[in-house]
């Protein structure tokens, strides 16, 4: 068996209104963890919950040595808290998935071994449990932003990937919304970072509710994106 090159690992979860959601995910990282390497750290990032998601988070913090906690005290955005995980994460390895429990993190080892050859391992979803709007919204979206970006990726957006985390010292990061997976692969491949990409499963939401549907958030990400083009084309 192939042996993986990574002997220290942030893994963090952004968490908007997560409850039903935070212990069951935080439990199982610290199972998965544990066996895969010994320099590990789970970083929860509350970013402004307002149904205990904080409080539960600091439980956590405080029953597992390996577990810390970043408040946003409001809601910034999935991007703001994507960037606070980002810069929290202090291990040779960075890995994040969303606070939703709708991956499973028994496929983290098999990213792992990638790491020796890429920058980055950026998932798509296998089995997308989405209605069919939101999948076909997806896939709009992806093929636009790889059209713009010249980038060749099957799920820009999926929440499961696993980065060198040195990278983050070098690349800016502005975006506070939606956009911040397309700024980010963006910027690393206008960088000459490579990136492969693997097949994950995707399971039904533990609990929380779903805001990348919102109108909002898609105008919203519609209108930052020419922009975020603009300037990373520029630098």
């Amino acid at each position: 068996m192939e042996q993986h090159p990574v002997h220290s690992l942030s893994v963090f979860f952004p968490c908007y209104n997560e409850a039903a959601a935070i212990r069951p995910l935080t439990e199982k990282a610290v199972s998965v963890l544990s066996r895969l390497c010994g320099d590990y750290e789970i970083i929860l990032v509350d970013d402004g919950s307002a149904d205990g998601t904080g409080q539960l988070a600091d439980e956590l913090a405080a029953e597992y040595a390996n577990v810390r906690v970043v408040h946003h005290p409001r809601n910034k955005g999935y991007g703001a808290a994507l960037q606070s995980g980002f810069r929290a994460a202090k291990k040779e390895y960075v890995f994040y998935t969303d606070g939703d429990g709708q991956f499973d993190l028994e496929e983290l080892p098999a990213l792992l071994p990638l790491m020796s050859r890429f920058d980055v391992v950026s998932a798509y979803r296998i089995n997308r449990q989405e209605g069919l709007v939101r999948k076909v919204n997806a896939w709009c979206w992806t093929k636009l932003v790889c059209f713009l970006f010249g980038m060749k990726l099957k799920d820009i957006d999926c929440a499961f990937k696993l980065y060198r985390r040195k990278i983050f010292d070098e690349i800016e990061m502005v975006s506070t919304g939606a956009l911040i997976d397309t700024e980010i692969l963006a910027r690393l491949s206008r960088k000459g970072y490579t990136i492969t990409q693997v097949g994950v499963h995707h399971y039904p939401r533990i609990g929380g509710k779903p805001t990348g549907a919102n109108i909002k958030v898609i105008l919203r990400a519609f209108r930052e994106l020419l922009k975020l083009r603009k300037k990373i084309l520029e630098t």
